[in-house]
């Protein structure tokens, strides 16, 4: 293929999401202020239009949460999640253990989530 047939080609690939039309964005505030808040992203259901967001800021403020507060820890750790273990399950596991006790609904969304993580991933 000569190479301006080649750079057309790659032009019209380039070009081509564009003539499809912008995606609708629907515009989503996320804020997890309590252990509620935080409950409900990492229990959006991913098929709701602002769903992928919600779970997406579920994971990564956990994510960043524990990091931080592992390292902050030094060696001795609040919780100790084991090898294998799938962030999605643990936080829909918190997401129940928030609701299954009113009064946990709330507590600040980082102390709730190391309370939740203490109790269900103790150290030995």
């Amino acid at each position: 293929m000569k190479p301006s047939t080649l750079l057309a080609a790659a032009a019209l690939f380039a070009a081509a999401p564009l003539s499809i039309g912008p995606a609708r964005a629907q515009q989503v505030s996320l804020h997890a202020r309590t252990a509620a808040d935080l409950a409900a992203m990492c229990s959006a259901n991913p098929r709701e239009p602002t769903g992928p967001a919600r779970l997406n800021y579920c994971d990564g403020f956990a994510q960043g949460a524990v990091d931080v507060e592992l390292r902050h820890a030094g060696a001795t750790k609040p919780f100790c999640i084991t090898p294998g273990t799938k962030r999605e399950v643990t936080l829909h596991e918190f997401s129940s253990w928030v609701r299954a006790v009113p009064s946990r609904e709330s507590d600040d969304a980082t102390s709730g989530l190391f309370h939740f993580l203490a109790e269900r991933y103790p150290c030995k």
